[in-house]
């Protein structure tokens, strides 16, 4: 298996378990991941995940030797071959739970793309981030989708052309990522956040909240405005709104 999953304290930790090859992405890893997602998401002992990984790299991208095999693939093999990790990166971003990539290492092309998608990202100072894709001649096709979205088309530029590497302290910056840790501190911090998150929220309205961020950006102003009413009242309806609105009336702590 090229992945540990564990459960603790209502953290569901997807770990990437390829450290001698520095946690690469191969067809099988990223089957791996899709499936070990999905059982998550429908786990209902997990209400926040964790991404992390073995070893000192997060991810280093594609596999060396899978590039080779693509060099064969027809134009059909290779379609497949993207939507698989297209399916992977939308999996993520759209999970009714919150994902939070815990960095210990550098994340480069492909494996920034999975720090990307993911909700948050916790960073340690030495890891740098970048999409190296146009140094061999590839584009960060899938990625830049998510990119875009996230931290706009001028930063996003400045990354995808370049090709360049950046320091956390950077990306950090860049809105890439969202706190810079030390290592020794690194996993402390992602519990602590994520206990917050558990305790605090709502989980069916962070995952409504989620949704309508995934969605609302590609409509037009009538049609996200009409949406988003659609989901207020929906939210209203929710039990979860419904006991949240009695204790904040009565003044009694509530934990979700």
């Amino acid at each position: 298996m090229n992945i540990d999953f564990t459960t603790n304290n209502r953290i569901g930790y997807i770990t990437l378990n390829r450290p001698d090859k520095r946690n690469a992405l191969s067809f099988e890893l990223i089957r791996e991941l899709k499936e070990t997602f999905t059982k998550a998401e429908k786990d209902d002992a997990v209400k926040v995940i964790v991404l992390r990984a073995n070893g000192d790299v997060f991810c280093s991208g594609a596999d060396l030797a899978y590039l080779q095999q693509l060099q064969g693939f027809s134009y059909e093999e290779n379609l497949e071959d993207s939507n698989h990790l297209k399916e992977l990166f939308l999996q993520i971003y759209t999970l009714q739970k919150v994902v939070i990539a815990q960095v210990q290492g550098h994340a480069l092309a492909g494996g920034c793309g999975l720090a990307t998608v993911c909700d948050f990202a916790f960073s340690v100072p030495e890891a740098k981030f970048g999409y190296t894709e146009v140094k061999i001649g590839f584009i960060p096709a899938i990625v830049m989708v998510f990119l875009l979205r996230k931290i706009g088309e001028a930063r996003a530029k400045q990354l995808l052309l370049s090709g360049d590497p950046v320091k956390a302290e950077d990306a950090l910056q860049l809105g890439l990522i969202n706190k810079v840790v030390s290592k020794e501190k690194l996993e402390g911090e992602v519990q602590t956040f994520a206990q917050s998150l558990i305790t605090t929220n709502s989980a069916h309205a962070m995952m409504l909240t989620k949704q309508m961020i995934a969605q609302v950006q590609s409509m037009t102003l009538e049609e996200s405005l009409t949406f988003a009413a659609s989901m207020n009242a929906q939210a209203r309806a929710s039990s979860d709104c419904k006991r949240g609105i009695a204790s904040f009336l009565s003044k009694e702590k509530i934990t979700w």
